[in-house]
């Protein structure tokens, strides 16, 4: 018979995450009544605080009932690597929300920004303490690389989220970026899962390998996004395209832009690793 273990609540992590849940509830219900609106960056917003207060709700009840140490999954990974998501999410989300909605002034819209930078807070404080207190995490989410592959997923989110008012879908350049930023972001997610879930000795040959040719691609793939996007970008949108409008399709262009470089050189500190790892480590 399971039996709930109150004490995992009593605890200072599991009073941040009740706290966190309680304000990502409140972030999400104040902005879903104000209504529902196609962009790409109110569904982040309401997306991101959906995912940290199921996810977060769902690492609770598993410990509260001490149903985690039943999955087949690395527990200490899971809950590392979703503190790490989930407070870079809040906080792109908290600036958005201060740069394109809390500017207008709408009462509600202030209040979950405040409410969401808090929520960030809250996020960084379960980082503080999962990383103090635990000894389990494995070598490669602790390691560099193994923070880079979630900084690198987070930063293709965020381009893909400023794509909704690029040009791409009218020039082929724009689209292979797409592609570059698709197929890189599939890697990194790639490898968070598999060692998340404990699925290393799954692959037909060692991931060290596997990690290593994806980071090559991944170089190589960047190296041409860094130098296409804005060169086809910029061409074809000017600045008179955004005088009035709150999202304006230049400045998210830069956005991309930046993120893109970004996401460049954290491949290539990535693969630089790689290659120290696999050919230095055997000698």
């Amino acid at each position: 018979m399971v039996t709930p273990d109150l004490n995992t609540l009593m605890t200072r992590l599991g009073i941040t995450r009740i706290l966190g849940i309680i304000s990502n509830c409140i972030c999400f219900s104040l902005m879903a009544s104000v209504g529902v609106y196609n962009f790409s960056f109110w569904t982040w917003c309401l997306f991101t605080w959906s995912f940290s207060f199921c996810t977060t709700l769902l690492i609770l009840i598993l410990e509260l009932f001490s149903l985690n140490q039943r999955l087949p999954i690395s527990w200490n990974d899971f809950t590392a690597a979703f503190s790490i998501v989930a407070t870079l999410m809040v906080f792109a989300t908290s600036v958005i929300m201060s740069v394109f909605f809390a500017k207008f002034g709408y009462a509600k819209f202030i209040a979950a920004t405040a409410i969401s930078f808090f929520s960030f807070g809250l996020h960084c404080n379960e980082i503080t303490y999962i990383w103090k207190q635990s000894d389990e995490i494995s070598g490669f989410l602790s390691s560099i690389p193994g923070l880079l592959k979630i900084i690198e997923a987070f930063v293709a989110c965020v381009i893909f989220i400023c794509l909704d008012f690029s040009p791409y879908p009218f020039y082929p350049g724009l689209q292979w970026c797409v592609a570059v930023y698709s197929i890189c972001f599939i890697f990194a997610m790639f490898f968070i899962i598999t060692t998340i879930g404990r699925l290393q000795s799954w692959l037909p040959v060692p991931i060290d390998k596997v990690m290593l040719v994806c980071n090559v691609l991944a170089v190589v793939m960047y190296m041409t996004a860094v130098i296409i996007w804005p060169v086809y970008s910029f061409r074809n949108i000017s600045s008179s395209d955004c005088p009035t409008v709150a999202f304006c399709p230049r400045k998210l262009i830069i956005v991309i832009t930046f993120m893109t470089c970004f996401n460049f050189v954290a491949y290539v500190v990535d693969l630089v690793y790689s290659l120290r790892q696999h050919f230095f480590s055997q000698s």
